[in-house]
């Protein structure tokens, strides 16, 4: 655990076979990291872009593309896994995620039927089996962590869609009958860059629709006390230069929670970070007062908080089907 006061994670948001061997070892040792998190997009650009999956490409080609791409992504979860099991262990995370078929989003069955195929498959207790926060999504993570298995709600942008998850899992838990360890995974960046040209130009201060709306998420699922499950804030890369990396890390800082990030970022964290204090909960009034500043220059919010899930998933859909093609 990064900060054990704040009982505050870092988890690499980052996959790749060679770096698995060498620099992820070293962020654990060094007390940096104690999680992992991938997705679709991740394993695209780590299959298609590194040699270190040539080989084991080449003894695959009896194999459908799907079956090649789990075959590949599977051995790396594992090594992931078994590199961070002594962290989990002892009760310090140790979890990496990996995301379901997001092609099967509207198809709860089929969700509940994969998820639990690949934990079975992997056989690794600290896995996590990332699920989409959709209608037939929210089905899903209830069956699966009332089953035991470890979830990671993905591609939460609304706080409807958190209080869905959380009280999916808890109904998953106390089926279970004891604690399920589940994250909840508020996505915040895109937030901002789908605003802040607007806003710039209506002179409402940038960079903070994403933290408020993220801050207001994480409210909303603290305030549920759903045993083992934590708030984990994603899409926290910087693509404005005019911001410093570690932004998005430092500016949502907040008790049992979860920062996933791009290694780059955690280094940034790391080297230049100056928070050593909570930056959350933020006050409701100053999330509402510029939340109202947003929507009286003409921002819907709901509807662009409701295109950001739809654009999420189209995203991960294209970076599955393209892997599957190349493959």
């Amino acid at each position: 655990m990064y900060k054990e006061d704040l009982k505050f994670s870092l988890w690499a948001d980052f996959i790749e076979r060679d770096y698995l061997d060498n620099e992820f070892k070293e962020l654990i040792n060094k007390g940096i990291i104690n999680g992992a998190t991938s997705n679709p997009a991740i394993f695209k650009n780590a299959i298609l872009s590194s040699d270190a999956y040539i080989k084991q490409l080449e003894s695959l080609d009896a194999l459908t593309p799907k079956q090649k791409y789990e075959a590949v992504a599977i051995f790396d979860i594992q090594k992931a896994a078994d590199i961070l099991l002594p962290l989990y262990e002892k009760g310090d995370d140790g979890y990496v995620s990996i995301e379901v078929d997001p092609s099967l989003c509207d198809d709860a069955e089929a969700t509940i039927d994969e998820g639990k195929r690949l934990f079975k498959t992997i056989d690794r207790k600290n896995v996590m089996i990332k699920v989409p926060a959709t209608e037939a999504g929210y089905k899903a993570m209830e069956a699966l962590s009332a089953s035991g298995i470890p979830v990671n709600a993905t591609l939460i942008f609304k706080k409807e869609q958190a209080i869905a998850c959380a009280e999916a899992f808890a109904k998953g838990v106390q089926t279970y009958g004891q604690k399920v360890d589940t994250v909840i995974s508020i996505f915040v960046s895109r937030v901002d860059r789908a605003l802040d040209a607007h806003l710039a130009e209506h002179n409402i201060p940038t960079a903070l629709t994403g933290i408020y709306n993220s801050a207001a998420i994480y409210s909303a699922i603290e305030a549920m006390k759903v045993e083992g499950c934590r708030a984990l804030f994603a899409s926290t890369g910087v693509k404005d230069d005019s911001l410093e990396a570690h932004y998005y890390i430092e500016k949502l800082l907040a008790y049992n929670s979860v920062n996933t990030a791009p290694v780059e970022t955690i280094e940034a964290f790391v080297e230049n970070g100056t928070c050593n204090e909570a930056a959350l909960p933020i006050a409701p009034e100053i999330i509402q007062a510029h939340m109202q500043k947003v929507q009286e220059s003409g921002v819907n919010m709901d509807e662009v908080l409701d295109k950001l899930i739809v654009d999420g998933l189209e995203a991960f859909k294209e970076a599955f089907k393209e892997i599957l093609e190349a493959l």
